[in-house]
């Protein structure tokens, strides 16, 4: 092998080390971000779970807001109560037959 043939031969060889490494940084840095990302889901999960807890929390005291207020809404609210309990009273005199 001639000289210039084996000092090409070095430079790919340097040239294939660095894509070599290149390729492993890479490939780690790609598990790190998976592993970042299913982090980031579960607590994105969690999260919602959260604001789902909080959404019916916020509906509950804003019905019995509305019970107690004597307002527009809490007029609405009592009228529902009241068809309930005689949806209920209905069904209970049909099973009484």
């Amino acid at each position: 092998m001639s000289g210039q043939g084996y000092e090409e031969l070095i430079i790919l060889n340097r040239k294939l080390d660095e894509l070599l490494d290149r390729y492993n940084n890479l490939k780690r840095e790609v598990e790190d971000l998976k592993n970042g990302n299913k982090v980031l889901r579960t607590e994105l999960q969690d999260r919602e779970g959260k604001v789902k807890e909080l959404e019916i929390k916020y509906e509950r005291i804003k019905l019995s807001g509305a019970l107690l207020s004597e307002g527009e809404n809490g007029i609405e609210a009592k009228k529902k109560i009241t068809e309930l309990v005689r949806e209920i009273d209905r069904c209970v005199a049909l099973l009484n037959r």
